[in-house]
Protein backbone atom coordinates (compact mmCIF):
# COMPACT_ATOMS: atom_id res chain seq x y z
CA UNK A 1 0.00 0.00 0.00
CA UNK A 2 1.13 3.51 -0.74
CA UNK A 3 2.29 5.93 1.77
CA UNK A 4 -0.57 9.18 2.54
CA UNK A 5 -0.64 11.47 -0.30
CA UNK A 6 -0.53 14.32 1.21
CA UNK A 7 2.31 14.13 3.88
CA UNK A 8 4.56 11.31 2.41
CA UNK A 9 7.97 12.71 3.51
CA UNK A 10 7.19 13.38 6.66
CA UNK A 11 5.73 9.39 7.44
CA UNK A 12 8.32 8.25 6.24
CA UNK A 13 10.56 10.10 8.87
CA UNK A 14 7.93 9.04 11.46
CA UNK A 15 8.27 5.54 10.15
CA UNK A 16 11.62 5.52 10.31
CA UNK A 17 12.05 7.45 14.18
CA UNK A 18 9.42 4.45 15.34
CA UNK A 19 11.60 1.82 13.72
CA UNK A 20 14.78 3.27 15.54
CA UNK A 21 13.32 3.46 19.02
CA UNK A 22 11.94 -0.33 19.05
CA UNK A 23 8.48 0.11 20.51
CA UNK A 24 6.67 -2.14 18.12
CA UNK A 25 7.22 -5.54 15.95
CA UNK A 26 8.88 -3.78 12.86
CA UNK A 27 5.84 -6.01 11.02
CA UNK A 28 3.23 -4.34 13.24
CA UNK A 29 4.74 -1.00 12.03
CA UNK A 30 4.77 -1.36 8.35
CA UNK A 31 1.00 -2.41 8.90
CA UNK A 32 0.39 0.40 10.55
CA UNK A 33 1.92 3.15 8.55
CA UNK A 34 0.44 0.77 5.42
CA UNK A 35 3.67 -0.04 3.86
CA UNK A 36 5.43 -3.39 2.63
CA UNK A 37 8.39 -4.21 5.04
CA UNK A 38 10.46 -4.54 1.90
CA UNK A 39 9.30 -0.55 1.93
CA UNK A 40 10.07 -0.05 5.48
CA UNK A 41 13.73 -1.56 5.40
CA UNK A 42 14.60 0.24 2.61
CA UNK A 43 13.94 3.69 4.57
CA UNK A 44 15.63 2.21 7.35
CA UNK A 45 18.76 1.22 5.42
CA UNK A 46 18.65 5.06 3.46
CA UNK A 47 18.48 6.54 6.87
CA UNK A 48 21.75 4.31 8.33
CA UNK A 49 23.33 5.07 5.23
CA UNK A 50 23.04 9.03 6.13
CA UNK A 51 22.53 9.29 9.98
CA UNK A 52 20.06 12.07 8.84
CA UNK A 53 16.56 12.16 8.33
CA UNK A 54 16.40 14.68 5.72
CA UNK A 55 17.82 12.03 2.71
CA UNK A 56 14.52 10.36 2.45
CA UNK A 57 13.27 11.75 -0.85
CA UNK A 58 12.56 10.07 -3.40
CA UNK A 59 15.44 9.47 -5.50
CA UNK A 60 15.76 9.41 -9.62
CA UNK A 61 15.87 6.04 -11.16
CA UNK A 62 17.34 7.46 -13.98
CA UNK A 63 20.65 6.07 -15.19
CA UNK A 64 23.95 7.10 -14.09
CA UNK A 65 24.97 6.22 -18.37
CA UNK A 66 22.36 6.96 -21.14
CA UNK A 67 24.58 5.78 -24.35
CA UNK A 68 21.50 6.44 -26.31
CA UNK A 69 20.08 9.91 -25.20
CA UNK A 70 20.51 13.06 -27.02
CA UNK A 71 22.38 16.06 -25.59
CA UNK A 72 21.13 19.28 -25.42
CA UNK A 73 22.06 20.72 -28.24
CA UNK A 74 20.44 17.77 -30.31
CA UNK A 75 17.35 17.70 -28.43
CA UNK A 76 17.09 21.68 -29.00
CA UNK A 77 17.65 20.62 -32.69
CA UNK A 78 15.34 18.17 -33.10
CA UNK A 79 12.69 20.02 -31.08
CA UNK A 80 13.05 22.86 -33.15
CA UNK A 81 12.69 20.76 -36.53
CA UNK A 82 9.99 19.25 -35.03
CA UNK A 83 7.64 22.42 -34.11
CA UNK A 84 8.53 23.72 -38.02
CA UNK A 85 7.48 21.07 -39.64
CA UNK A 86 5.13 18.98 -37.48
CA UNK A 87 6.75 15.82 -39.04
CA UNK A 88 6.60 12.56 -36.83
CA UNK A 89 10.02 10.80 -35.41
CA UNK A 90 10.98 8.29 -38.54
CA UNK A 91 11.04 11.56 -40.90
CA UNK A 92 12.74 14.06 -38.43
CA UNK A 93 15.22 11.07 -38.21
CA UNK A 94 15.90 11.42 -41.65
CA UNK A 95 16.60 14.96 -41.49
CA UNK A 96 18.87 14.59 -38.74
CA UNK A 97 20.80 11.92 -40.03
CA UNK A 98 21.96 14.59 -42.96
CA UNK A 99 23.06 16.84 -40.13
CA UNK A 100 25.25 14.29 -38.53
CA UNK A 101 23.13 13.68 -35.47
CA UNK A 102 22.27 10.32 -35.09
CA UNK A 103 19.54 9.85 -32.55
CA UNK A 104 17.27 6.46 -32.98
CA UNK A 105 13.22 7.01 -33.54
CA UNK A 106 12.70 5.64 -29.58
CA UNK A 107 14.99 8.52 -28.60
CA UNK A 108 13.01 11.00 -30.62
CA UNK A 109 9.99 9.69 -29.98
CA UNK A 110 10.65 10.60 -25.99
CA UNK A 111 11.86 13.87 -26.91
CA UNK A 112 8.86 14.86 -28.71
CA UNK A 113 6.51 13.85 -25.54
CA UNK A 114 9.08 14.81 -22.93
CA UNK A 115 8.91 18.56 -24.85
CA UNK A 116 5.01 18.56 -24.89
CA UNK A 117 4.90 18.06 -28.56
CA UNK A 118 2.77 15.03 -29.41
CA UNK A 119 -0.45 15.12 -30.76
CA UNK A 120 -3.25 12.43 -31.03
CA UNK A 121 -4.30 11.14 -34.68
CA UNK A 122 -7.07 9.55 -35.66
CA UNK A 123 -6.09 6.01 -37.13
CA UNK A 124 -7.42 5.62 -40.33
CA UNK A 125 -8.42 2.07 -41.92
CA UNK A 126 -5.69 1.65 -44.46
CA UNK A 127 -5.46 0.06 -47.52
CA UNK A 128 -3.86 -3.56 -47.39
CA UNK A 129 -2.27 -2.80 -51.29
CA UNK A 130 -0.01 -0.59 -52.60
CA UNK A 131 -0.08 -0.12 -56.31
CA UNK A 132 1.76 2.18 -58.25
CA UNK A 133 3.29 2.55 -61.94
CA UNK A 134 6.51 1.44 -62.89
CA UNK A 135 8.14 5.17 -64.49
CA UNK A 136 7.49 9.08 -64.22
CA UNK A 137 5.08 10.43 -66.21
CA UNK A 138 2.63 6.93 -66.47
CA UNK A 139 0.23 8.35 -64.78
CA UNK A 140 -0.55 11.65 -63.00
CA UNK A 141 -3.43 12.00 -60.61
CA UNK A 142 -5.37 15.31 -60.09
CA UNK A 143 -7.48 16.61 -57.79
CA UNK A 144 -8.82 19.22 -55.74
CA UNK A 145 -8.86 19.23 -51.86
CA UNK A 146 -11.32 20.60 -50.28
CA UNK A 147 -11.51 24.79 -50.01
CA UNK A 148 -9.94 26.19 -47.12
CA UNK A 149 -11.52 29.71 -45.67
CA UNK A 150 -8.89 32.53 -46.10
CA UNK A 151 -9.25 35.37 -43.88
CA UNK A 152 -12.64 36.85 -41.88
CA UNK A 153 -14.47 38.04 -45.10
CA UNK A 154 -15.31 34.53 -46.32
CA UNK A 155 -13.29 33.78 -49.36
CA UNK A 156 -12.23 30.74 -50.79
CA UNK A 157 -9.34 29.13 -51.74
CA UNK A 158 -9.54 25.95 -54.04
CA UNK A 159 -6.49 23.73 -53.98
CA UNK A 160 -5.47 21.67 -57.01
CA UNK A 161 -2.67 19.04 -56.72
CA UNK A 162 -1.19 17.17 -59.61
CA UNK A 163 0.70 13.81 -58.56
CA UNK A 164 2.73 11.98 -60.41
CA UNK A 165 1.82 8.16 -59.30
CA UNK A 166 5.36 6.30 -59.71
CA UNK A 167 7.24 8.81 -57.76
CA UNK A 168 4.76 10.65 -55.51
CA UNK A 169 6.63 14.04 -56.89
CA UNK A 170 4.30 16.80 -56.73
CA UNK A 171 3.86 17.98 -60.15
CA UNK A 172 1.77 21.21 -59.28
CA UNK A 173 -0.29 22.85 -56.13
CA UNK A 174 -2.03 25.53 -56.75
CA UNK A 175 -3.74 27.85 -55.40
CA UNK A 176 -7.46 28.77 -57.25
CA UNK A 177 -10.28 30.89 -56.77
CA UNK A 178 -12.74 28.75 -57.87
CA UNK A 179 -12.86 24.51 -58.91
CA UNK A 180 -14.07 25.69 -62.38
CA UNK A 181 -13.17 24.99 -65.62
CA UNK A 182 -10.78 28.30 -66.53
CA UNK A 183 -8.65 28.00 -63.60
CA UNK A 184 -8.08 24.42 -63.41
CA UNK A 185 -7.58 24.32 -67.44
CA UNK A 186 -5.06 27.28 -66.86
CA UNK A 187 -3.08 25.56 -63.95
CA UNK A 188 -2.91 22.33 -65.72
CA UNK A 189 -1.30 23.96 -69.03
CA UNK A 190 1.19 25.19 -66.69
CA UNK A 191 2.15 21.92 -65.50
CA UNK A 192 2.20 20.65 -68.67
CA UNK A 193 4.43 23.11 -70.03
CA UNK A 194 6.66 22.38 -67.27
CA UNK A 195 7.09 18.71 -67.06
CA UNK A 196 5.84 17.75 -70.45
CA UNK A 197 2.82 14.95 -71.05
CA UNK A 198 1.98 12.09 -69.21
CA UNK A 199 0.27 9.19 -70.66
CA UNK A 200 -2.69 9.04 -67.91
CA UNK A 201 -4.52 11.82 -66.20
CA UNK A 202 -6.58 10.35 -63.23
CA UNK A 203 -9.44 12.13 -61.62
CA UNK A 204 -12.78 11.69 -59.74
CA UNK A 205 -16.31 12.48 -61.12
CA UNK A 206 -15.96 15.83 -60.07
CA UNK A 207 -16.31 19.67 -61.17
CA UNK A 208 -14.70 20.34 -63.52
CA UNK A 209 -13.82 16.94 -64.91
CA UNK A 210 -16.55 15.14 -65.05
CA UNK A 211 -20.45 16.25 -66.32
CA UNK A 212 -23.10 14.91 -66.20
CA UNK A 213 -24.99 16.35 -68.73
CA UNK A 214 -23.35 13.90 -71.78
CA UNK A 215 -22.93 10.26 -71.77
CA UNK A 216 -19.19 10.09 -71.71
CA UNK A 217 -18.85 12.80 -68.65
CA UNK A 218 -17.23 15.37 -70.89
CA UNK A 219 -16.02 18.97 -69.93
CA UNK A 220 -13.94 21.51 -71.73
CA UNK A 221 -10.97 20.76 -69.27
CA UNK A 222 -11.00 16.85 -69.90
CA UNK A 223 -11.62 17.82 -73.89
CA UNK A 224 -8.42 19.85 -73.70
CA UNK A 225 -6.64 16.66 -71.95
CA UNK A 226 -7.66 14.44 -74.92
CA UNK A 227 -6.80 16.74 -77.44
CA UNK A 228 -2.95 16.61 -76.28
CA UNK A 229 -3.28 13.10 -77.22
CA UNK A 230 -3.26 11.86 -72.87
CA UNK A 231 -5.51 9.42 -71.82
CA UNK A 232 -8.23 10.32 -69.22
CA UNK A 233 -9.25 7.91 -66.47
CA UNK A 234 -12.16 8.35 -63.92
CA UNK A 235 -11.37 6.65 -60.54
CA UNK A 236 -14.53 4.37 -59.73
CA UNK A 237 -17.39 6.00 -58.21
CA UNK A 238 -17.85 6.28 -54.40
CA UNK A 239 -14.24 5.04 -53.72
CA UNK A 240 -11.96 7.83 -53.15
CA UNK A 241 -8.86 4.93 -52.45
CA UNK A 242 -9.05 4.91 -56.10
CA UNK A 243 -6.83 7.85 -55.99
CA UNK A 244 -4.96 6.79 -52.72
CA UNK A 245 -1.60 9.02 -53.35
CA UNK A 246 -3.38 12.42 -53.61
CA UNK A 247 -5.96 11.59 -51.07
CA UNK A 248 -2.78 10.52 -48.96
CA UNK A 249 -1.12 13.88 -49.97
CA UNK A 250 -3.98 16.36 -49.24
CA UNK A 251 -4.31 14.67 -45.63
CA UNK A 252 -0.37 15.24 -45.22
CA UNK A 253 -1.16 19.25 -46.36
CA UNK A 254 -3.63 19.42 -44.05
CA UNK A 255 -1.75 18.17 -41.11
CA UNK A 256 0.73 21.19 -42.77
CA UNK A 257 -2.37 23.87 -42.55
CA UNK A 258 -3.45 22.72 -38.72
CA UNK A 259 0.46 23.29 -37.44
CA UNK A 260 1.23 26.48 -39.35
CA UNK A 261 -2.21 27.67 -39.53
CA UNK A 262 -4.05 28.68 -42.53
CA UNK A 263 -3.31 31.49 -44.93
CA UNK A 264 -5.39 34.69 -44.46
CA UNK A 265 -4.81 35.37 -48.62
CA UNK A 266 -4.39 33.68 -51.89
CA UNK A 267 -1.04 35.29 -52.43
CA UNK A 268 -0.17 33.77 -49.06
CA UNK A 269 -1.85 30.68 -50.00
CA UNK A 270 0.49 30.12 -53.08
CA UNK A 271 3.35 31.30 -51.40
CA UNK A 272 2.30 28.62 -48.15
CA UNK A 273 2.06 25.91 -51.00
CA UNK A 274 5.25 26.68 -53.29
CA UNK A 275 6.65 26.13 -49.73
CA UNK A 276 5.19 23.03 -48.66
CA UNK A 277 5.70 21.74 -52.53
CA UNK A 278 9.27 22.28 -52.06
CA UNK A 279 9.79 20.59 -49.00
CA UNK A 280 7.68 17.68 -50.04
CA UNK A 281 9.42 17.40 -53.34
CA UNK A 282 13.19 17.51 -51.74
CA UNK A 283 13.07 16.92 -47.93
CA UNK A 284 10.38 15.37 -46.66
CA UNK A 285 11.26 11.39 -46.26
CA UNK A 286 8.73 9.05 -48.15
CA UNK A 287 8.46 5.46 -46.14
CA UNK A 288 7.19 4.18 -49.83
CA UNK A 289 9.81 5.44 -51.20
CA UNK A 290 12.39 3.94 -48.68
CA UNK A 291 12.73 7.02 -46.79
CA UNK A 292 13.64 8.61 -49.92
CA UNK A 293 12.62 11.78 -51.47
CA UNK A 294 9.89 12.10 -54.43
CA UNK A 295 12.47 14.52 -56.85
CA UNK A 296 14.88 11.40 -56.69
CA UNK A 297 12.95 8.98 -58.55
CA UNK A 298 11.02 11.74 -60.91
CA UNK A 299 11.90 12.56 -64.52
CA UNK A 300 10.17 15.01 -66.60
CA UNK A 301 8.11 13.75 -69.69
CA UNK A 302 9.96 13.61 -73.02
CA UNK A 303 6.50 14.61 -74.46
CA UNK A 304 6.38 18.48 -74.82
CA UNK A 305 3.46 19.85 -74.31
CA UNK A 306 1.90 21.93 -77.92
CA UNK A 307 -0.34 24.82 -76.68
CA UNK A 308 -1.86 24.32 -80.59
CA UNK A 309 -2.15 20.09 -80.80
CA UNK A 310 -1.70 18.65 -84.53
CA UNK A 311 -5.45 17.72 -86.00
CA UNK A 312 -6.86 14.32 -85.34
CA UNK A 313 -6.68 12.50 -88.43
CA UNK A 314 -10.20 10.87 -88.76
CA UNK A 315 -11.26 7.96 -91.32
CA UNK A 316 -11.24 9.07 -94.81
CA UNK A 317 -14.39 8.23 -94.98
CA UNK A 318 -15.64 10.87 -92.73
CA UNK A 319 -16.52 14.50 -93.62
CA UNK A 320 -14.49 16.66 -91.19
CA UNK A 321 -16.32 19.98 -89.55
CA UNK A 322 -16.15 22.04 -86.54
CA UNK A 323 -18.39 22.77 -84.07
CA UNK A 324 -20.08 25.97 -83.68
CA UNK A 325 -19.48 27.60 -80.10
CA UNK A 326 -22.92 25.88 -78.53
CA UNK A 327 -21.53 22.41 -79.51
CA UNK A 328 -23.64 21.85 -82.28
CA UNK A 329 -23.13 21.09 -85.99
CA UNK A 330 -24.61 22.50 -89.52
CA UNK A 331 -25.70 19.71 -91.77
CA UNK A 332 -27.54 20.76 -95.32
CA UNK A 333 -29.02 23.84 -93.41
CA UNK A 334 -29.92 22.45 -90.33
CA UNK A 335 -28.47 23.00 -86.83
CA UNK A 336 -27.99 19.87 -85.06
CA UNK A 337 -26.50 19.65 -81.34
CA UNK A 338 -23.94 17.25 -80.35
CA UNK A 339 -22.07 18.46 -77.04
CA UNK A 340 -21.54 21.16 -75.16
CA UNK A 341 -18.52 20.03 -73.86
CA UNK A 342 -16.70 19.89 -77.29
CA UNK A 343 -17.67 23.12 -78.37
CA UNK A 344 -15.72 24.67 -81.37
CA UNK A 345 -13.63 21.29 -81.73
CA UNK A 346 -13.64 19.36 -85.08
CA UNK A 347 -15.66 16.44 -85.14
CA UNK A 348 -15.94 13.67 -88.03
CA UNK A 349 -19.40 12.81 -88.93
CA UNK A 350 -20.88 10.17 -91.41
CA UNK A 351 -24.44 8.86 -93.11
CA UNK A 352 -25.49 5.49 -91.78
CA UNK A 353 -29.24 4.33 -92.67
CA UNK A 354 -30.47 7.66 -92.17
CA UNK A 355 -28.66 8.62 -89.12
CA UNK A 356 -25.50 11.19 -88.83
CA UNK A 357 -22.86 8.96 -87.10
CA UNK A 358 -20.67 12.25 -85.15
CA UNK A 359 -17.32 11.33 -83.68
CA UNK A 360 -14.42 12.83 -81.85
CA UNK A 361 -11.26 11.59 -82.03
CA UNK A 362 -11.78 7.59 -81.65
CA UNK A 363 -15.06 8.17 -79.36
CA UNK A 364 -18.61 7.89 -80.72
CA UNK A 365 -20.64 10.26 -79.53
CA UNK A 366 -23.85 10.59 -80.62
CA UNK A 367 -26.32 9.85 -83.42
CA UNK A 368 -28.95 11.73 -84.84
CA UNK A 369 -32.04 10.82 -86.72
CA UNK A 370 -32.18 13.40 -89.93
CA UNK A 371 -35.73 12.88 -90.53
CA UNK A 372 -36.83 13.90 -86.78
CA UNK A 373 -33.53 15.87 -86.01
CA UNK A 374 -33.71 13.63 -82.99
CA UNK A 375 -30.09 12.79 -81.46
CA UNK A 376 -29.37 10.27 -78.86
CA UNK A 377 -25.90 10.15 -77.11
CA UNK A 378 -23.65 6.88 -77.41
CA UNK A 379 -22.42 5.73 -73.71
CA UNK A 380 -19.04 3.78 -73.40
Amino acid sequence: MPWKESTTLDERRKFVILAQEGGMSFAALCRRFGISRKTGYKWVSRYRETGSLTDLEDRSRRPLHSPGRADARQEQRAVALRQELGWGARKLQVLLEREEIHLSEATLNRIIKRNGLSEQRRVQGQATQRFERCRSNELWQMDFKGHLRLGAKGRRCYPLSILDDHSRFLIGLFALPSNQAGPTGAALRSALAEYGLPEQILTDHGSPFWSTTNSHGLTQVSVEIMNQGIQLVHGSTRHPQTQGKVERLHRTLQEEINHRGCPETMAECQAFFDLFRRRYNQERPHEALGMGVPAMHYTPSTRAYLPVPPPWRYDPAMAVQQLNTQGSLNYQGQRLFVCEALASQWVGTMVFEGKLIVQFRDLLIREINLETRHGVAYTR
